[in-house]
C-alpha cells in the first residue's frame, strides 16, 4: 500500500545532508521509498512525497527439516500431556497413539512409576514401533487390554507371556509373518487381533488349549487354503479370516 502524503517519511524538512530512511515499521514490513537514499537540503520539498510504498518483507517457506522438527516437538509435548494426565488423574488407561514414537520413551517408566500397577488399558497404535522391550511389559503387569495397531512389530518379548489379567491384544497391521507364540501363555486372553499382517501358518495345537480364547482375527493374511477348516478344532472360537483366493499384501 502507499504512504499517505502526511506520513510519508520526505514530508518533513530534514537537516542537510541527511538522507530519508523511511519511517519506523513492524520487522515483517519495510519501506520502499524513491528518495530513501537521495540526500536533500532541508527546504527542498521530497518530490516522491505520497509515493513512498510499504511491503511486505519477503518470506520463504520452511524447509522440510524444519517442518519435522516442528512435528517432532508437537509429538513430544503430545506425549508428556497424555502422562501427566494419566499421573495427575491416577486414570487406569495411558493413550499414546499416534505420537510418531519409534521406540517406548525411558522416562515414561519413571513418571509413571506410582501409578503402574493401577493401568490397565495401554493403546500405542499407529506409531512406529519396531519392537515391545521387556521392561514394557515388568512395568505394565496388571494389562488388561493393549493395542498395537498400525505399527512394524515382527515379534513380541517373551515376558509377554506373564500378563496374567490381559484379556485382549490387538495387533492388526503389524510386520508378523508367524503367530507370535507368547500370547498361548496367556491363560486368560479371550481377543486376538491380527488383521493385515503376513501370517501364513498358525498353530492350531497351540490355539486350541488356550482355553480363555474367544476370538481370533486372522483377515488379510497369506494363509495356507487347509488352515480355513480350523474352525472346528478351535472348537467355540470366533475365527474370522478372508475368502479364499489372493490376499492383498501388507500396505505400509
Amino acid at each position: 500500500m502507499r504512504l499517505p502524503p502526511a506520513e510519508c517519511p520526505g514530508a518533513a524538512p530534514l537537516p542537510p545532508g541527511a538522507t530519508c530512511r523511511g519511517v519506523s515499521l513492524p520487522r515483517a514490513m519495510r519501506l520502499q521509498c524513491r528518495r530513501a537514499t537521495a540526500p536533500r537540503d532541508a527546504a527542498a520539498p521530497c518530490r516522491a512525497r505520497g509515493r513512498c510504498e510499504i511491503l511486505p518483507r519477503k518470506r520463504f517457506p520452511a524447509g522440510p527439516g524444519v517442518r519435522m522438527q516442528k512435528r517432532m516437538g508437537e509429538a513430544v509435548a503430545r506425549v508428556a500431556r497424555r502422562v501427566n494426565d494419566t499421573v495427575e488423574n491416577k486414570s487406569d488407561s495411558l493413550d499414546l497413539a499416534e505420537c510418531k514414537l519409534m521406540t517406548f520413551p525411558v522416562g515414561i517408566y519413571k513418571a509413571v512409576r506410582s501409578v503402574a500397577d493401577g493401568i490397565h488399558r495401554i493403546t500405542l497404535a499407529n506409531n512406529e514401533l519396531k519392537a515391545l522391550a521387556s521392561r514394557f511389559v515388568t512395568t505394565f503387569s496388571q494389562l488388561r487390554e493393549l493395542n498395537l495397531e498400525g505399527n512394524y512389530l515382527h515379534r513380541l518379548p517373551e515376558e509377554v507371556g506373564s500378563l496374567p489379567h490381559l484379556r485382549a491384544i490387538n495387533l492388526s497391521r503389524n510386520r508378523f509373518r508367524h503367530f507370535p507364540e507368547p500370547l498361548a501363555a496367556i491363560s486368560a486372553l479371550e481377543t486376538i487381533e491380527l488383521e493385515e499382517n503376513e501370517i501364513a501358518d498358525v498353530p492350531v495345537e497351540l490355539l486350541a488349549a488356550m482355553r480363555s480364547l474367544r476370538r481370533l482375527n486372522l483377515r488379510a493374511n497369506p494363509l495356507r487354503a487347509d488352515l480355513r477348516a480350523l474352525a472346528r478344532p478351535l472348537g467355540p472360537v470366533e475365527l474370522l479370516v478372508s475368502p479364499e483366493g489372493p490376499q492383498p499384501g501388507l500396505s505400509r
